[in-house]
C-alpha cells in the first residue's frame, strides 16, 4: 500500500523537480517512506500542518491544491463566495497562498490576497472587515523550521470548529492530489497597507491609560516573522520610543538562522534577544512567534539575569492590569467576560472573580475562545488567554494576536513599575493577595507511526486504569472530556484533580507530542512549587 503510493508520486512529480527529487533520495528507505505515505495529512480545526516534503503526509503543493479544493466546495455549500488568504515568512508559505487563491477563483470564488506577508490576527481581522466568506493563513506558527501549515478560517474570522472541520474533510476527500485547474486571475484582488492601518487603529481603541516616565526599556523580537512592522506600528501609536529590535531576528527569513524552534514559549528562542538585552540593559523582553500570534514575555531581574514568564504567569498579569486600570476608571462594562481553557491555571479566573467579571473556560484551541466570544452576544468580552502563552485584548479578531498582547504587556509593565513593583515583585503580590498557583508543562515529542500508536496506547491506558492518587494526593475528580463534558465538543484530554492541584493530559493538535498540565496551589510558596515538582518527576515515568 505505503510502496504503491510511493510509486505513484514519482511517476506523477517527474515534471516536478524538487518533489520528485526529494522521491528519490528515499528510495531504499522503508521507514522513511512510510512515515511520508503511511496517512494522508489530517486536516483538523488548525487544518494542516506537517513538515515539508513529497508524500501525502507533508505539506507540498499537492496536499495544499487538494485541501484548498475542498475548502472551496465547503465555502461554497454554505452560501458563501469570497475569502481572505494571509501568509508568514516560512518557506514555501508565499507558494502556498498564490495556489490557494489560483484554485479558489478557479471556483468563481472572489480572493483577497495579502500582497506581502501578514500576522495571523490581521487576517481574522480582514476576514471580519471585509466580510469575506471565509479566511486562509499559510503558516505553521511557532513549530520548527521544517514545517509549514494551512489555518482556516469561517466568516466570523473564528478558526474551524469541530463541525465546520469535520464538513470539510468530507470535501477534500472527494478530491485527489493532481487535479488540474483554470485560475481566474480577474477574480484575484490583492489587500495592501489599509487593513493593516485599520487593524492597528482599532487595538489602539484597547490601549490604556498610563505614565510614560515609567514605560521601561524593551527588547523586541518578531523571531524572522511578521510581527516587526505591525508592532513598531502600534508602538509609535501608543508613544513607545525606547525598545531595541533583535537586530539577527528583526526581518523575514523562513530558515530561522538564529532559532530553528521559534517558539518564544521557551527561553531558547529568546537567547538572541536576551543577548541583546543584556547589553542594553533592557528591563522588559517581548517576543513574537513567526506568524505573530503567541506572545513570550521575559523580564530583568535584580541580579540582571532575565526570567521568562509562563503563559500563566504572563495572563494573571495582564488580567489583574486589565480589570484594576478599568476599576479605577469605572470602565468594567456590565455582564463582563474573559476566557480561558481548561488546562489554564485557576489564577486568572480567581483574579477576574475578584473584580465580579465572569470566567467562561473551553477546550484548548484559540477557535473556542473566539466562538465562545460570538455565542455571548449579551455579554461583554474583556480578555482571552491559554497558557500556551495565546492571548486576545478585545473582539477586533477572534484568534490570539501578539500585536494588541505586546501594546498591553508593555503597558502592563509600565502600570506595575508606576506602583514600584517589578515584574517579579507583582507577580508575588498576586501570589500573596490569591494564592500561589505554581504550574509546569512537560512534554515529549514521538515521531512518526509509532509515536503516534504510543501516546493513543498511553491515553487508552489513563482512561482504563485511572490514577487513584498523584505523589500521595487522592484524585478527587476526574474529567474526561472525550465524552463530551460541561456542555463542550468531545476532546482527547483527560483531567485528574485532588484538593489544590490537578494533572491534566492531552495529545498537543498541532505537532506529534504528548503534554501534561501540572499545577498545584497553596498558601505557602514553597509547598506548591515542590509538588509541581514531584508531579513532573511522575509523569517522566509514564512516559
Amino acid at each position: 500500500m505505503v510502496d504503491d503510493k510511493y510509486k505513484f508520486w514519482l511517476e506523477k512529480t517527474k515534471n516536478d523537480e524538487v518533489l520528485h527529487e526529494d522521491l528519490l533520495k528515499i528510495s531504499g528507505l522503508p521507514d522513511e517512506i512510510n512515515d511520508r505515505f503511511y496517512k494522508e495529512l489530517s486536516f483538523g480545526t488548525a487544518g494542516l500542518r506537517g513538515k515539508l516534503g513529497a508524500g501525502t503526509n507533508r505539506m507540498n503543493v499537492y496536499t495544499v491544491a487538494r485541501a484548498t479544493a475542498g475548502f472551496a466546495d465547503y465555502i461554497l455549500s454554505v452560501g458563501k463566495n469570497s475569502v481572505c488568504i494571509a501568509y508568514d515568512s516560512r518557506n514555501m508559505s508565499d507558494v502556498f497562498a498564490r495556489l490557494a487563491a489560483e484554485i479558489m477563483s478557479s471556483k468563481d470564488i472572489k480572493v483577497y490576497l495579502f500582497d506581502k506577508l501578514m500576522p495571523t490576527p490581521v487576517l481574522s481581522f480582514a476576514v471580519r472587515k471585509l466580510r469575506a466568506g471565509a479566511g486562509i493563513v499559510v503558516t505553521a506558527s511557532h513549530n520548527p523550521k521544517e514545517y509549514n501549515g494551512y489555518k482556516v478560517y469561517n466568516s466570523n474570522g473564528c478558526q474551524a470548529t469541530d463541525g465546520e472541520a469535520g464538513k470539510i474533510t468530507e470535501f477534500i476527500d472527494k478530491h485527489d492530489y493532481f487535479e488540474d485547474f483554470k485560475p481566474k486571475n480577474e477574480l484575484i484582488g490583492y489587500i495592501g497597507d489599509e487593513i493593516l492601518d485599520d487593524f492597528i487603529e482599532a487595538i489602539y481603541k484597547y490601549s490604556l491609560p498610563f505614565d510614560k516616565k515609567y514605560m521601561p526599556s524593551i527588547v523586541y523580537t518578531p523571531l524572522n516573522g511578521t510581527g516587526l512592522i505591525p508592532v513598531e506600528k502600534i508602538f509609535k501609536k501608543i508613544g513607545i520610543t525606547d525598545y531595541t529590535v533583535v537586530p539577527e531576528q528583526k526581518y523575514p527569513d523562513g530558515n530561522f538562522p538564529t532559532c530553528p524552534y521559534p517558539n518564544p514559549e521557551f527561553k531558547e528562542a529568546l537567547a538572541k534577544a536576551i543577548e541583546t538585552a543584556g547589553k542594553t540593559k533592557a528591563e522588559l523582553i517581548i517576543a513574537s512567534d513567526p506568524d505573530a500570534d503567541r506572545t513570550g514575555v521575559a523580564f530583568r531581574e535584580e541580579n540582571g539575569e532575565y526570567r521568562l514568564l509562563s503563559g500563566n504567569e504572563a495572563g494573571s498579569l495582564l488580567v489583574y492590569f486589565i480589570l484594576a486600570t478599568k476599576k479605577a476608571r469605572s470602565a468594567i462594562p456590565d455582564n463582563a467576560f474573559i476566557v480561558s481553557t481548561v488546562v489554564t491555571s485557576p489564577l486568572p479566573e480567581k483574579i477576574a472573580e475578584s473584580f465580579g467579571v465572569e470566567t467562561i473556560n473551553v477546550l484548548t484551541g484559540f477557535k473556542y475562545i473566539g466562538e465562545a466570544i460570538d455565542k455571548n452576544p449579551d455579554k461583554n468580552f474583556v480578555f482571552g488567554m491559554e497558557e500556551s502563552i495565546g492571548y486576545l485584548v478585545g473582539a477586533h479578531a477572534r484568534d490570539k494576536d501578539s500585536v494588541s498582547a505586546t501594546m498591553m504587556f508593555a503597558e502592563a509593565a509600565c502600570y506595575y513599575k508606576s506602583l514600584g513593583l517589578s515584574l517579579s515583585a507583582a507577580l508575588g503580590f498576586l501570589y500573596r493577595k490569591y494564592g500561589y498557583y505554581r504550574s509546569a508543562l512537560y512534554a515529549k515529542y514521538f515521531e512518526g507511526e509509532q509515536g503516534m500508536i504510543f501516546m493513543t496506547d498511553l491515553m487508552d491506558k489513563l482512561r482504563k486504569n485511572p490514577f487513584g492518587e498523584i505523589c500521595g494526593k487522592t484524585v478527587t475528580e476526574i474529567k474526561d472530556y472525550s465524552l463530551g463534558l460541561d456542555g463542550l465538543p468531545k476532546s482527547n484530554v483527560l483531567v485528574f484533580k485532588g484538593n489544590e492541584f490537578s494533572l491534566i493530559a492531552r495529545p498537543s493538535g498541532t505537532e506529534p507530542k504528548l503534554k501534561f498540565y501540572l499545577t498545584a496551589w497553596d498558601s505557602d510558596e514553597k509547598s506548591s512549587a515542590e509538588f509541581v515538582e514531584k508531579m513532573t518527576e511522575f509523569v517522566k515515568t509514564l512516559v
